[in-house]
């Protein structure tokens, strides 16, 4: 069924209602939710689409940790884990930390260091390089940190699927494993591994991201030393001080923002609006964020320039900048980062016109995953550019650059097509020499003349895919009229923030509005800004489209004839000048 009776709007995208068919169902939900929580019917009506009930609808408005974070001990192997770290803790050993080079292993291994130090334990940190070392322990890199002295060895978002290398450790040093990706086989025969996404884990907490996972590890293994009586004489590290670790890392590896997850990232916002981590206090003014900290905060400003150093440069400069105590020292670092940033971007513009194009083809050919390779093209952006082509074609897409003979790279997938599961899947059939992941992502490494296999491998094994529409639906959650666009409820909307992944920004539509004025704005001329006002009249509301150099939607804002439109975007709130008014952020609109 067509939302308003749009089946496509001006940008292409189909109009779908979101949520349950069931509208009776919905409609005592919403008002329920209304009347306990005395919020507006809108509110009630969004999160009823949601599926939250009249129970739940306060925990979803003020997520707490005290009422949804889950007891550790849930996970597999989490009290060996904890006894063990509260082991090194109270021995004051010397603990090595192995990381990762994305945004979710840098933050995972900030907060065990943090935590670690806060406690007395010395400790060594290794972030593998990308070209060199490629991802997860590896032999050389582990028996380094043991020979500087580390007796126990912590793998974060790391080695569920490293056996042979963590054998080196064997009568050398003890080793944990905190991950999330999913597991293949049995675990490496290690002291502990806990990940809910290994095959026997039953915790139901697969949508973890490893920075989430060493939050609970660290909250077990402070439990732990607490009932040991460690802090009789001092006092314990502050857990909730960590949160801004784990809500960027969770909305960087696109994990669903509900649940557990919801909490993190609401409280972690919290954390981080303090400034309180240098580094991120220096990220944060390098990318000029002025306005209220969010989930788009975290994916779009921080996150890119952690992630850039560990694609096209030193692996652990975003580690080190986390890690950093000197507010001069982390702003140097902040500002390297930010240009090592403007440098990926080059690197990825280079790339992604050849990868688009030949996306495209597989495209039009009906393929229902697309896989691209190309000679030179550099591995450290290949899972950006996957993403770009994900994005345009509403397909998983999986891009490699190949150098020696070796294709190297990465993908990206849409709700519901299990990529990672897939990608091991042709890992264990011989197409592929490395491989693995989760279902939103996964990388994998192979012999450039199998690249072609693997692209048959994945469209049969993730044909549903072919049934997707060319473009994501636009899926529209309620309407109102010009006049009924205020600040009060753009407001109460944001209430239902933070926004991502399982947890969209709820799409509106402005009814019968008239564009009465419109201008070109921005950066070389790209967005438009219009002044929307209701057919009868009555107060005007801002209303912005962004990437809007041309197409029908760009002419019909432009147009001199008013036509009444139903506009499909954002309510939201607009802070200047210590002013708040609301704004409506445009992403389509159809001829009313």
């Amino acid at each position: 069924m067509a939302a308003f009776g749009v089946e496509r709007g001006l940008s292409g995208r189909r109009w779908m209602p979101r949520g349950s068919p069931d509208g009776d169902t919905n409609d005592r939900v919403a008002l329920g939710i209304a009347q306990r929580l005395e919020v507006p019917d809108m509110v009630g009506r969004l999160l009823a689409t949601r599926g939250v009930g009249v129970e739940a609808a306060v925990n979803f408005l003020e997520p707490t940790l005290r009422a949804l974070l889950p007891d550790p001990s849930c996970l597999i192997d989490m009290d060996a884990a904890a006894e063990r770290l509260a082991d090194a803790v109270m021995a004051a050993e010397t603990v090595g930390v192995f990381g990762d080079y994305d945004v979710d292993g840098a933050c995972s291994a900030a907060l065990m260091v943090t935590w670690l130090r806060s406690l007395g334990c010395v400790t060594l940190h290794h972030v593998p390089d990308r070209m060199k070392e490629g991802y997860g322990p590896n032999a050389p890199a582990l028996l380094g940190l043991v020979e500087r002295g580390a007796r126990l060895i912590v793998c974060v978002d790391c080695g569920t699927a490293a056996s042979d290398a963590l054998s080196v450790l064997t009568g050398r040093a003890d080793a944990v494993i905190l991950d999330h990706h999913k597991a293949d086989g049995p675990p490496p025969a290690i002291l502990a591994t806990v990940n809910p996404n290994r095959l026997d884990d039953t915790s139901g907490l697969t949508t973890l991201c490893a920075a989430g996972v060493s939050f609970l590890t660290v909250v077990a293994a402070t439990r732990t030393l607490r009932r040991r009586g460690f802090f009789a004489r001092r006092t314990e590290p502050d857990l909730m001080g960590l949160l801004d670790l784990v809500a960027l890392a969770t909305v960087c590896d696109v994990m669903p923002l509900s649940g557990v997850n919801r909490a993190l990232v609401f409280q972690g916002l919290r954390i981080m609006a303090r400034r309180a981590r240098p580094g991120v206090a220096a990220l944060l003014e390098v990318t000029q964020a002025r306005d209220k900290l969010s989930a788009f905060t975290c994916g779009f400003a921080l996150g890119p320039r952690i992630n850039a150093a560990g694609r096209i440069n030193e692996a652990d400069l975003g580690l080190r900048l986390l890690l950093c105590e000197d507010r001069i020292e982390a702003l140097a670092l902040a500002e390297r980062l930010d240009g090592i940033n403007r440098q990926r971007q080059d690197v990825e513009a280079e790339m992604l016109e050849a990868a688009m194009h030949a996306a495209s083809l597989q495209a039009a050919a009906g393929d229902a995953v697309l896989v691209v390779a190309g000679e030179g093209w550099h591995p450290g952006v290949v899972g950006i550019v996957s993403g770009r082509i994900k994005e345009r074609f509403n397909r998983p897409a999986c891009v490699a650059g190949i150098a020696a003979g070796m294709a190297k790279g990465s993908g990206r997938s849409v709700p519901g097509i299990d990529l990672g599961g897939a990608v091991i899947a042709a890992r264990q059939s011989g197409i592929l020499a490395t491989g693995g992941g989760h279902p939103m992502a996964a990388g994998f490494s192979c012999a450039a003349d199998r690249v072609e296999d693997f692209r048959i491998f994945l469209n049969e094994r993730l044909a549903a895919a072919a049934g997707l529409p060319s473009a994501v639906d636009l899926l529209v959650e309620g309407a109102l009229s010009v006049p009924g666009a205020t600040i009060d409820l753009a407001r109460q909307v944001e209430r239902l923030a933070p926004f991502g992944a399982g947890n969209e920004e709820p799409v509106l539509v402005l009814q019968r509005a008239r564009v009465i004025r419109a201008d070109r704005v921005g950066k070389d001329q790209a967005s438009i800004r219009v002044f929307l006002e209701g057919e009868g009249g009555g107060p005007r509301l801002k209303g912005m489209l962004f990437r809007a150099r041309d197409g029908a939607l760009a002419d019909a804002l432009l147009s001199r004839d008013r036509v009444p439109l139903h506009l499909a975007g954002y309510l939201r709130v607009e802070a200047w000048n210590g002013a708040e008014n609301p704004g409506f952020i445009i992403s389509d609109a159809a001829v009313a």
